[in-house]
């Protein structure tokens, strides 16, 4: 039977899925609002381990994990140029999510990318996309700018005012977590479009496509739900 919802632990069930040919369930782990450089082991051992159960995956937002590391930009500190001004234009906007349709964002994916990287990116997306062929934008891009996130209006404040530009090495940064707490453990870009797994360490026992697959409606959440983390439990 799958474990009922625990507020009161400060996890809370959201739900079972079929993930391959297993079913999951997903425990959001409720925390404080993590600042800029703090500790994230800290911050681990303090929610994780009161709720943890033997065979849980923990997955980790990468916001959580950049906004720990320091990797992270105001946006006084961005300025849009033309180029960015130009990009946003042919940016597919969506409803729920502000994607990269923000010309400030635009701009940090620039300072990534450098500037002629960038548009013939932009140029070669947007031929390919006509086409019917989707992502060679990011493709060309490179320089992990699909992990860029924020300056999105609905979340959290103060980080609705940040970019966040990922993990320093999701594979490494999640390996150091299991090698320091035992614990399986991966990093997951989501959003309520699309979750992608960046990195996972050598504990976790289902693959990146089921984890995928399991975490695939987000649900950590996208605003001020403050469950950076998910375990995730078989069912």
């Amino acid at each position: 039977m799958p474990s009922p919802p625990a507020t009161e632990a400060g996890i809370t069930s959201k739900g079972i899925v079929a993930a391959g040919s297993r079913k999951y369930e997903r425990l959001v782990v409720r925390t404080h609002l993590v600042h800029i450089k703090e500790p994230l082991l800290e911050v681990l051992e303090q929610y994780v381990r009161p709720v943890i159960e033997p065979g849980d995956v923990v997955a980790l937002s990468e916001k959580l994990v950049a906004i720990s590391q320091g990797r992270v930009i105001h946006r006084s500190l961005v300025k849009p140029g033309l180029l960015a001004k130009f990009i946003v234009k042919g940016v597919r906007k969506y409803q729920n999510d502000v994607g990269f349709s923000d010309p400030a964002k635009m701009q940090v994916a620039i300072f990534r990318a450098g500037w002629w990287r960038m548009l013939a990116a932009a140029i070669v997306g947007s031929a390919t996309r006509l086409a019917g062929r989707h992502g060679d934008f990011y493709r060309i891009a490179g320089n992990r700018v699909s992990e860029i996130d924020g300056f999105n209006p609905d979340t959290i404040r103060p980080f609705n005012e940040f970019a966040m530009l990922g993990p320093e090495d999701p594979v490494r940064d999640a390996q150091a977590i299991e090698d320091a707490t035992g614990w399986p453990t991966l990093i997951m870009d989501s959003n309520n479009v699309n979750v992608e797994i960046l990195g996972m360490s050598r504990g976790v026992t289902i693959s990146a496509a089921e984890a995928r697959l399991a975490l695939l409606d987000n649900p950590i959440g996208q605003a001020d739900n403050q469950t950076p983390i998910a375990l995730i439990r078989r069912a």
